[in-house]
């Protein structure tokens, strides 16, 4: 061999398991995490997959498969779907509004200055963000039942308070990250810092923000039919009265209803996404 050949270098792969490898003992630990919930929990497979519970199971499939039809259920369907979609298209908006309000004393930007009164509006607002949406609808609703009674307003201030503390927190991260050469230029020339997110910065994240928004009101849809479950008004409160009823016929044609609202929803995004884009 001459020596100026190299060898040909194999590279021998690395095996299965190694003791310095992290990725390998988290993987690890999650296992052992699965299979210490198997045994902890009472699974009961056997009655699960038993002859009496599949045939539980298959007539109350049946009888789901069979809506009802009848002209005046129907009427009433219409008018809880369109409930539906009110609250969660005016909880969403309200969001959108006053989660873009808190967001700018949240959001960092290298225009503001770095005075002690910056930090503390920006501390409170971020407390305020995540208080708001640590919170869930449900417990939402349950508060503003209570300050409010039964019924759809109720539903929708709840879904509006959870989706300011989602909507502002994506609208402070998305105001972090957008580019500054337009506001920087803008503030070069001594222009104030309102007239700069104006015409510097909210032009620049609006794409983003009309897409967080759009989200939203997508989950807001679904969450707007559960929160109907706790008194809160729209297809909810009928899917909770038909199924607590054992009206199974009625509550199909209710849940029919959802996933056409669901869908139709889902088709808007998409559409307003895709005419934003262009």
């Amino acid at each position: 061999m001459s020596p100026n050949h190299n060898p040909v270098q194999v590279n021998i792969p690395k095996p299965m398991f190694d003791a310095r490898c992290k990725s390998c003992w988290v993987v690890l630990s999650i296992g052992v995490l699965i299979a210490a919930s198997f045994i902890s929990l009472d699974l009961q497979w056997r009655q699960f997959f038993s002859i009496d519970a599949a045939g539980r199971m298959l007539k109350f499939v049946n009888e789901l498969l069979s809506p009802n039809w009848e002209p005046a259920f129907v009427r009433k369907v219409a008018l809880a779907t369109l409930e539906t979609l009110a609250m969660s298209a005016l909880g969403t908006l309200i969001a959108a509004v006053f989660g873009l309000v808190w967001a700018l004393p949240a959001s960092k930007t290298r225009g503001r200055s770095n005075d002690q009164g910056v930090y503390v509006a920006r501390g409170a607002s971020r407390a305020v963000l995540n208080s708001l949406r640590s919170v869930p609808e449900l417990v939402w609703a349950a508060l503003m039942l209570i300050a409010l009674g039964l019924g759809p307003f109720a539903g929708t201030m709840a879904l509006a308070l959870h989706t300011t503390g989602v909507l502002g927190r994506l609208f402070a991260e998305t105001i972090e990250n957008a580019p500054d050469h337009a506001a920087f230029a803008l503030r070069a020339r001594g222009v104030g810092p309102v007239a700069v997110f104006w015409y510097a910065t909210l032009p620049t994240v609006l794409p983003q923000l009309i897409s967080y928004t759009l989200y939203r009101w997508e989950n807001n849809i679904r969450a707007a039919a559960i929160l109907g479950v706790v008194g809160a008004g729209g297809l909810g409160q009928m899917l909770a009265y038909h199924m607590g009823l054992f009206q199974m016929h009625e509550t199909s044609t209710v849940l029919l209803a959802m996933m056409l609202l669901v869908a139709l929803v889902d088709f808007l995004s998409y559409w307003f996404r895709v005419r934003s884009s262009r």
